[in-house]
């Protein structure tokens, strides 16, 4: 039985919940999951929903084609319907850390993630024998100040070879650029810790141990041309204390790099996540 999923965005206005609802039935599916969401200092509506369509000839492409007619035009949404077993394909871009390359690959390989990997990209040779020991294909894209539009070119080209939907950047230390922002817009999640802008430069968590904080967090978002300011998708933190080294500080930073990039790499591969205004509706 063909499952959907539709995520909706509209201004919020009476019968929207109605409509949509009507529009389920119409179709011969049954709703097995709806949650909803309105930002009343935007007026803004969000929905998710999930349904069965319980008649085996129905068209994918009809179904579309029916809502926008009959439902998003008259509410002007902004909205998309996918296969709830359609699997989105990452691809992985990392430099020299490993740690959440390691727990990316791992959860992938004991079936966490609904997605497909099918290529991981680096600009160092240096975690080759990782991809092959998970038997990813492992493109080397040399990237520098210069040579960024051919780093550039060979990138996107790579990632339309294998059709990617989205982009992980496992602790990839080069700053992507606008065209490539711009080709996969709200489609590239970062991590990073969190001590921006308190700690910025090359190592953070020895100028947070210098400074005595009590708390470590890590924090995951979209990627958009303001540097680490992109949407948040997920953060988490651990508390520390003067019993703790500089080593305890980074150990503790890379375990909550690992969760929270997790995290937000199942909620968008789940398309659990929408994007408005700078912020993200993430749905349970």
């Amino acid at each position: 039985m063909q499952k959907i999923i539709i995520l909706i965005h509209c201004e919020d206005q009476k019968g929207i919940i109605a409509a949509v609802t009507d529009f389920i039935v119409r179709v011969e599916g049954n709703i097995i999951y709806i949650d909803q969401h309105v930002d009343v200092e935007q007026n803004v509506f969000f929905m998710r929903l999930e349904c069965e369509l319980t008649n085996k000839n129905s068209n994918l492409t009809a179904i579309k084609k029916v809502f926008e007619i009959s439902i998003a035009t008259d509410f002007k949404m902004s909205w998309e319907i996918h296969p709830k077993e359609q699997k989105p394909k990452m691809a992985i871009f990392v430099s020299k850390y490993d740690h959440c390359l390691f727990d990316i690959l791992g959860r992938y390989s004991a079936g966490e993630f609904k997605m497909e990997i099918p290529l991981i990209v680096s600009n160092h040779e240096d975690l080759r024998l990782v991809a092959k020991r998970f038997d990813i294909p492992f493109h080397y894209i040399p990237f520098t100040k210069d040579n960024k539009e051919e780093g550039e070119k060979q990138q996107i080209e790579i990632l339309q070879k294998y059709e990617i939907d989205f982009i992980v950047l496992a602790r990839y230390m080069q700053i992507v650029t606008p065209n490539l922002i711009s080709l996969y817009e709200n489609k590239i999640i970062n991590i990073h810790h969190s001590f921006l802008p308190a700690f910025p430069g090359a190592k953070p968590y020895h100028s947070a141990f210098k400074r005595g904080v009590k708390i470590i967090g890590a924090t995951s978002h979209y990627v958009t041309n303001e540097l680490d300011e992109g949407p948040i998708i997920e953060q988490d933190i651990t508390r520390v204390s003067h019993i703790n080294s500089i080593d305890d500080f980074i150990m503790k930073g890379r375990d909550l790099e690992r969760i929270v990039l997790a995290r937000a790499i199942k909620l968008h591969a789940e398309r659990k996540t929408m994007v408005y205004n700078n912020k993200t509706v993430v749905f349970s």
